[in-house]
Order: structure tokens, then sequence, then C-alpha cells
């Protein structure tokens, strides 16, 4: 029989109560379940709304219960609508009438607003570190080739050189700021709904505040209301993790290219790397491709809670069941993604020879060679004009920038001279990029020592 089942005359159809029932995938957070109670107990006892022998002995309950999932004495029934329900039914069976007393002012919609919030800063925590874990290698990886030139790209067209280091540090960037979005989320969701019961309150001397001292909340929340209706957190996160997915998607593309044949930048350890069924030859990065697939898995994760709350009317709706499949998927892919690309990376190996040669072709120079005349006083519209009609004569003539005559430099501008060719070799090109943030070694460097900071901070 159904806790609730005193209004209604006969048992829930089977099936009806298959497709109800959330005990499949909310069982996860038993551990929260049982602390937020074991809390409300201890409470109601020290507000004298139930006997104080009977929030003793629930306590104590509880706590056996949590001991016996814990070392697999006991399994969650898989026949029980929720969790919540599985641990109260699971106490009054264990401690009789005093478990009856549990649910006293409290209702199933705080308590799954609570057990979710406790559940998802504990899993946010979680994925946030294992963010930090992969900046923590990437800054590693970057230490070691701060003089690997390599071509940056613009429309995947080679550009301007810049280091390997440089670049990966772009990657450093993005999922810093995603760790502090994660973050973010951490203070925003420190509020316990505890108290707002299933809508409006109660009429019981409760004391919230004392409960959320004891389960680590920095706040209360303020309207009952919004309490149970909120799932704003689930959205907030689930937002948060498409951005983790879609850097890791973007890094992916990159090491999916490098790895290639054209580009040959890199070469993943046979660990992290899978054969084809028909043609012997293949290391193809699967890893990698699986990450980039699995981003529009959490983006469509995201799309879910969107979609489940534009419509609501307060307050709670059965709908918002629907927020737990989606935000645990999403949360356990982007563990999945990011415990896989992190030894990935540590493990593969860098060819700076394939990168130094790939970065000699493509006229990747130019900007250099037209800075060069800037410097010496030619209007920059001008010195670009000049370089294009080089680059060009280049072309014609098969040759590079680097080996073209000076006469030749000289014929398109007499501003040329001889030491243009030291300007445009390219460790020079990088080296004189000492702006903040550029790719010089010793820019590169501030950038490694503040997120080396950074990293210390996070640890």
């Amino acid at each position: 029989m159904k806790m609730w089942a005193g209004r209604f005359g006969k048992e829930l159809d089977a099936a009806i109560n298959d497709f109800n029932a959330s005990i499949r995938f909310d069982q996860v957070m038993y551990r929260q379940d049982i602390a937020g109670s074991i809390a409300h107990a201890e409470m109601l006892g020290a507000q004298g709304i139930i006997p104080a022998g009977d929030a003793a002995a629930i306590q104590e309950g509880l706590r056996g219960i949590l001991a016996d999932l814990e070392s697999g004495a006991l399994a969650v029934d898989p026949g029980a609508e929720d969790i919540h329900m599985f641990v109260e039914q699971e106490l009054t069976a264990r401690i009789g009438d005093a478990g009856k007393r549990l649910h006293t002012a409290r209702s199933r919609n705080d308590q799954v607003a609570l057990d979710l919030r406790m559940y998802l800063k504990d899993q946010a925590a979680a994925v946030k570190q294992l963010v930090v874990e992969l900046i923590g290698t990437i800054a590693s990886i970057a230490s070691a080739h701060t003089h690997t030139v390599m071509p940056g790209y613009t429309h995947l067209q080679v550009a301007q050189p810049v280091t390997f280091a440089h670049h990966l540090l772009a990657y450093a960037q993005m999922l810093r700021r995603d760790a502090g979005r994660l973050s973010d989320f951490a203070a925003r969701i420190d509020e316990m709904p505890l108290g707002a019961c299933a809508l409006a309150g109660t009429t019981y001397p409760i004391d919230r505040h004392r409960v959320a001292k004891s389960l680590g909340f920095a706040r209360v929340t303020e309207n009952s209301m919004d309490s149970v209706a909120d799932r704003d957190f689930c959205v907030e996160l689930g937002a948060a993790l498409c951005l983790v997915m879609t850097h890791l998607s973007r890094l992916s593309e990159e090491v999916v290219l490098w790895c290639s044949s054209e580009f040959g930048f890199v070469e993943l350890d046979d660990a992290f790397a899978t054969g084809s069924s028909i043609m012997p030859q293949k290391k193809n990065p699967d890893i990698t491709e699986l990450v980039r697939g699995k981003t529009g898995r959490v983006t469509g994760s995201l799309v879910t809670l969107l979609t489940m709350l534009k419509g609501l009317p307060l307050a709670y709706n059965k709908d918002m069941q629907e927020d737990k499949e989606a935000i645990f998927d999403a949360l356990a892919t982007t563990r999945a993604c990011l415990s896989a690309i992190t030894p990935m990376l540590r493990t593969m190996t860098v060819r700076p020879d394939k990168m130094r040669a790939a970065a000699a072709k493509g006229f990747i120079n130019a900007t250099d060679c037209a800075d060069y005349l800037a410097k010496k006083g030619v209007p920059f519209r001008d010195a670009y004009k000049a370089t294009g009609q080089l680059v060009r004569l280049c072309i014609e003539k098969g040759c590079t920038l680097e080996t073209l005559p000076l006469e030749e430099y000289k014929a398109v501008c007499p501003a040329f001279e001889q030491d243009v060719y030291a300007a445009i070799d390219l460790i020079a090109c990088v080296s004189q990029r000492r702006s903040y943030g550029g790719p010089a070694p010793e820019a590169v460097e501030v950038q490694l020592e503040n997120l080396r900071a950074w990293l210390d901070a996070s640890s």
C-alpha cells in the first residue's frame, strides 16, 4: 500500500506504477535523503514537535539503514515508488510507529528539493575537481612546449605562428572559466528548502535555520512556493556542464585533426586509441570522437530541463520528476568524458618537428613582414598591400618569403633591407609577440605562473 493511499479505494495499476515511480534513478540520492531526514528528526525532537525518544529512535534507525545500504546488507527495493518512500518504509519496519512520525512538518515536495540540492552540490564539486585536474595536465604539457612553434589558424587556414603551449593554454582558460561557473553554481544552490512542505509552509513551530546549519547550508530559501517549484539550479548546472562539454568537444576536434596523417602533430598512446576491423593500419582517436558525440547528449539534457519548466504554473507539478534523469545523465556523461580525456592527453606524444614543418608553410610570417614595413614608417595599409604582392610573387616563383631575394623585396618597396630576413624568421616572429597574453615564451611563462597560482588555490 502506498503511503498516500488513504484517499484511494484500489491499488495503482501496475503499469502506471512503473510509469509513475522514480526509484530506478533517484535511489542514487539515498545518502542525502537519510542525512536530511536525520537533521529533520533532530529538529522535530528539539522543538518538542515529536517526543524526544521517538526522535532519537528515528535517527538511530536511519543511521542503521545507511550503514546497511553502504555495506550491501540492505538493497533498495525496485518496487518502491521512490527513494524517499523506501527509506521511510524501511525505517517504520525497523522501529515501528516512531518511524511514522518522521514525515511530520514535511512534504515529499520539499524533501525532494532538499535531496536534489544536496546531491547536485556534491556532484558539481566532483566535476569541478576533474576540470581542475585537466587544467593541471594541460599546464604540465604546456610547460614543456613554450618554444615549440606551430601554426595558429583562422578558418582552419594557417594564419600566424604560435607555440603549442600557447595553443593549449587557450583551453586551460576556457576550462578555468568552467570551474568558476561551477563555483558560482555551488554558491547559488546553497539554500535549504526543507520546511516549505507542500508549498505553504507548516503550522508546526519548526526551526529551519537549525536544519540548514546541521546540513551545512549557508542559508534557507525565502519563499515556500519557490522552494518547491524552483529547478533553476538544475538548469544552471546543466548549462555549466554544456559549456564544459563544448570546450572538451572543441579540444577533441583539435586532437582528431592533430592525429591525422595530414597534420601528424601528436600521436595517441595505444591505450587510448582503437583500430579498424578491416584496415590493419588504422589507429583511431575514438575517445575524442565519443566526447564530440556525447556533447550533444549533454546539450539535449539542458534542453529537456528548460522545456520541462517553461510552461509550469506554481508550485510543484509531476513534470518536475523529469529533472533528475536529465541532470543525472548530464553529470555522469561529463564526468566520464573528463575522466577519459585527461589521461589521454597526459600520455600522448607531441611531434614538434611536424608542427615546425607545418609552420613553415602557408606564408605564416606575412603579417610580420607587413609589421616590419610599418615599423620602418610605411603606413600599415601600404605595408599590407606590399606584402600581399610579395606573397603573390612567391607563389608564382614557387618560393617562400624567407627565400625570396632581397632585390625582389626592394622592387616592391624600397624600405626593405637585409634585416627583413631576421624579422620574418619563424622563431623571431613568435618571440617578438611579447604583448600580455601573447605567444612569446616569456609571455606564455606569465600565463603559466598565473595558472599555477590558480591551481594551487583550487587544490
